[in-house]
């Protein structure tokens, strides 16, 4: 799944550096409220123009005969760029202001979109995934941010649940556009353009909250560590993160495929319900374990990922679109669960100096998990059934979730009493 949840971005962003110093709002300006709500569907558009192109793989590989490595690739050079764009400009907004990098943010992503919309080939498409990755990851620190700035209460529950409910929204919407309106591989991104530019107008407006301060070009260096004291941690937390991320990254990409040659329907809605299906349960999911302490949450992601994913293996080898919509919305509570857990018990590990190498290390290790495996899957699929290569693909996310569900148990005496109550 293309995205960090804002919230652990921000905390990561600001761990190392002194808070920057918030100004206040001008007269004429928009206030706290608004801004969230500008800030948030700004957020939930970045999100919905990532999961947009999900749909429209089948239709740009009927249009050009690539194979579903290429189809692959070209959603894991997202992924690669988004993660780059975390690693050198998330934190730049802490230093130069939020708007700029917002707007820069929004600027760039409508040229992704353009090129989108004008795609004539395999190379423009991967031209138009790796600028809407660096624009996203650009974004994503610098929204999540300033909605924590606009609003400390409402700000970490808006940033946790939106980039999910993004991605439900753009691969059910995206399909929608592409089945019942005209120019199926335009109109979408002409939507978003129009979006995008009216946000951008709209974050012109918005008074800055945070003022310059010195070491931008510092910010840029990434910084990737794992302290000492987090390195039980993340090793617990890895099978699952491995897990709910590369089950995103196989949905985001063959899952439309896969979702046509079980149900038997050459509608892509089909493809878009299913991406929802996944997003929208994770968003359900992030919403309801929000107050669950995180080891525990953690558990219950590793049983309900294994299950859903046992559930939709099932669906795909004996044909039933209802076991398999069934057990992606399982494994999608799984997935949202999962990350939030993780994060969350990840976090406390370390101390507030360390923290943004140490989720460094925890992006990387997320957006790999996403890229890698999907495209593996991808090149495979030229030579065997994806029926047959999803059950494989499933068979190791399920041992991966019951390898997360065990390691839970056999450290949670050892971590440390912040990681266990968070």
């Amino acid at each position: 799944m293309p995205t960090v949840s804002p919230e652990t971005s921000t905390e990561t962003s600001t761990a190392t550096s002194p808070a920057a110093s918030t100004l206040p709002a001008r007269q004429g300006r928009p206030g706290a409220g608004a801004t969230l709500v500008l800030l948030a569907t700004t957020l939930t558009t970045f999100m919905a123009a990532a999961s947009a192109p999900t749909p429209l793989y089948a239709v740009y590989q009927g249009h050009w005969g690539f194979s579903p490595g290429v189809l692959t690739a070209v959603f894991a050079v997202y992924a690669v760029s988004l993660l780059v764009a975390l690693l050198t400009v998330g934190s730049l907004s802490d230093h130069v202001g939020r708007r700029p990098v917002i707007l820069g943010a929004v600027a760039l992503e409508t040229v992704a979109m353009a090129v989108f919309a004008y795609a004539d080939g395999v190379p423009a498409l991967v031209v138009a995934r790796v600028l809407q990755g660096f624009a996203t990851g650009a974004a994503t620190g610098a929204l999540g941010a300033g909605l924590l700035d606009a609003d400390r209460t409402r700000g970490p529950l808006v940033n946790s649940v939106t980039p999910a409910l993004g991605l439900a929204v753009g691969g059910l919407g995206s399909s929608l556009l592409v089945q019942y309106l005209p120019a199926p591989t335009r109109t979408v991104f002409v939507v978003l353009i129009v979006a995008f530019v009216l946000q951008g107008v709209a974050i012109l407006l918005l008074p800055e909250s945070v003022s310059r301060r010195a070491g931008a070009l510092a910010s840029l260096r990434p910084h990737v560590s794992v302290p000492a004291g987090a390195r039980r941690v993340l090793l617990m937390v890895t099978p699952i993160t491995v897990a709910g991320w590369a089950l995103g990254g196989f949905y985001l990409s063959l899952g439309p495929s896969l979702a046509r040659g079980v149900t038997g329907s050459g509608s892509v809605v089909v493809g878009g319900l299913l991406v929802f299906a996944l997003t929208f349960s994770g968003t359900v999911a992030i919403l309801a374990l929000r107050a669950v302490p995180a080891p525990r949450a953690m558990r219950v992601a590793a049983v309900l990922l294994a299950l859903g994913v046992v559930v939709t293996l099932l669906g795909v080898n004996t044909g039933s679109g209802v076991l398999f919509f069934g057990g992606t919305v399982v494994a999608g509570l799984g997935f949202g669960a999962g990350f939030q857990g993780a994060a969350r018990v990840l976090l406390p590990a370390a101390a507030p100096h360390e923290r943004a190498g140490l989720m460094a290390a925890f992006f990387i290790v997320s957006y790999l998990a996403m890229s890698i495996p999907a495209t593996v899957a991808g090149i495979v699929a030229g030579h065997l059934p994806l029926t047959e290569i999803t059950t494989y693909y499933g068979i190791v996310l399920a041992v991966l979730a019951m390898a997360a569900l065990a390691g839970t148990f056999l450290v949670r005496d050892r971590l440390p009493e912040a990681a266990r109550t968070a």
